[in-house]
């Protein structure tokens, strides 16, 4: 599979696409007036304990309170390594924020209302949710990741060789500073002593300077804030398996070329200044490929298609056969099209960058062997996604319940806002709804108003539809009230709005 990272930057935004294949499969966007917050660390003071969650609510100068749970107060190494690395399998917090399983002291005994607390925000404010922050302060670098509150050592899940994993943690175990800890990270596979001690000579002199600033300010503040979107996709993304990088911008293209050769200097990884009059995104087919990802519907090469529904609570994805008939039998067209939908699916929720709970509705598959098919193949496709997964096994009905680690907003809610129109419902009354209800409140209001005439402010459809096929229930108002009714159509008004004036 080739990759390559195309890079757009203007002077509002920064766009930065990871290709597979030719295909958009990551898409990470940064808006100067909007700049992420996850990974910042910040001087907060907290405002709120709450016994009942054990949790705080801890101010960090933002708009909303960060949220704090009780398991990330404490030194626990479970709560560090799933913020950093996606946690420990079966890792999982109960509704109240603890870990099951698991006991820790009140909250109310570790935090108190005025406290000044250094804390990290772990998630971004997600809808109507404050940032999610932990006390567990990390600071990533290229291979390594420092935690210099905690005394450990951890490695990757995704380095799979035993025998390269105790070399790395022997070696890091040899040369990190006494009484802080250290996760290795996938990238540092293969890597010599003299790499991972740059990386963490680097990442110590960072923590002295954060920790001096912490001592000089007051809270609520910024701390140290993490890197641009650019710096954070090369430290993080970029491996030897990158074929190529192409981008727009002449200073960009300086500052990832400073980068490769201070990195990664063995690495021949081509950077290209894309100078053509054409947008770069339209060059390589991105935006056609962006407008797909905000559809609900997405076709399947086979005829079949999947609707995707985003709530609050969760995402729901279903699978439809569509126009696909198949040539055998009914049990393989279904088979066939759950398989394909499985690829299309995981595909998705990486380059949407959809998390937390996720139900998917395949067809139903009466044979277990398929059922058990399907979500292997469905685990299997989602071992390329660096987000955490966690999947339940297809119930008879063909749901499956999954969860992705929801780390930032998702691709919709960045580039889109609730329609002002239909308020996010996705739906409106109908003309004929709207005609009766019209009716109802002129019963309820002409009986009250002056005068002999009443004038009824509408929008467009609604007018048109009251003057000719329901022209009848407003004679009949008329008559009943001896009252006439006057039609203005206002082609400002929403379809839901109308009101009833007298004269």
């Amino acid at each position: 599979m080739t990759k390559e990272l195309v890079i757009n930057t203007t002077a509002h935004e920064t766009r930065v696409a990871l290709l597979e294949s030719g295909h958009i499969a990551e898409l990470y966007i940064e808006r100067n007036r909007e700049r992420g917050i996850v990974g910042n660390i910040y001087k907060g003071r907290v405002i709120r304990v709450l016994p009942g969650m054990q949790a705080a609510f801890v101010d960090i100068g933002l708009e909303k309170a960060g949220f704090l749970y009780v398991a990330d107060v404490l030194a626990e190494m479970e709560a560090v390594e799933q913020f950093i690395e996606g946690g420990p399998q079966g890792h999982k917090h109960s509704d109240n924020g603890a870990e099951e399983g698991e006991s820790y002291p009140p909250i109310e005994s570790l935090l108190q209302e005025g406290q000044e607390i250094l804390v990290q925000v772990a998630k971004e404010p997600l809808g109507t949710k404050g940032a999610r922050i932990t006390a567990h302060i990390s600071l990533p670098g290229r291979h390594l990741v420092y935690m210099p509150t905690v005394d450990h050592v951890g490695i990757s899940r995704r380095i799979e060789d035993d025998d390269e994993k105790a070399r790395l943690r022997l070696t890091v175990e040899t040369i990190r500073p006494e009484g802080t800890g250290f996760i290795v990270r996938t990238a540092a596979e293969g890597k010599s002593e003299q790499d991972l001690r740059g990386d963490m000579d680097v990442l110590v002199a960072l923590w002295r300077e954060v920790a001096s600033r912490k001592e000089l300010t007051g809270a609520p503040c910024l701390i140290h804030s993490d890197l641009d979107v650019t710096s954070k996709v090369l430290r993080d993304i970029l491996t030897e398996d990158v074929r190529r990088i192409v981008v727009d911008s002449p200073r960009e293209h300086e500052k990832i070329v400073s980068f490769i050769a201070a990195v990664m200097p063995k690495a021949a990884i081509p950077v290209e200044l894309y100078s053509d009059h054409e947008p770069i995104f339209d060059a390589f087919g991105l935006e056609v490929e962006i407008a797909r990802a905000l559809g609900r519907k997405v076709w399947l090469k086979s005829g079949g298609y999947i609707i995707i529904e985003q709530t609050e609570a969760l995402t729901a994805v279903d699978v439809n056969t569509g126009r696909f008939v198949g040539k055998h039998n009914l049990e393989d067209t279904i088979l066939k099209t759950n398989l394909e939908a499985v690829k299309e699916v995981a595909f998705q929720l990486r380059l949407r960058n959809i998390g937390g709970l996720i139900i998917i509705d395949f067809i139903d598959m009466e044979k277990e062997a398929h059922r058990d098919k399907v979500h292997s193949a469905l685990e299997e496709t989602l071992k390329i996604d660096k987000a955490k997964t966690n999947i339940l096994k297809i119930s008879e009905l063909g749901l499956v319940e999954m969860t992705r680690k929801r780390v930032r907003e998702s691709i919709g809610r960045t580039l889109c806002e609730p329609c002002p129109y239909c308020e996010g419902k996705g739906s409106i009354k109908s003309r004929t709804t709207m005609a009766y209800e019209i009716f109802r409140e002129l019963h309820r209001e002409l009986k009250g108003l002056p005068g002999y005439r009443v004038t009824l402010l509408v929008h467009p459809d609604i007018a048109t539809l009251l003057s000719d096929e329901e022209r009848h229930g407003i004679e009949e108002l008329e008559n009943r009230y001896q009252k006439q009714i006057a039609i203005n159509a206002r082609p400002g008004f929403h379809q839901e709005q109308f009101e009833i004036l007298p004269g």
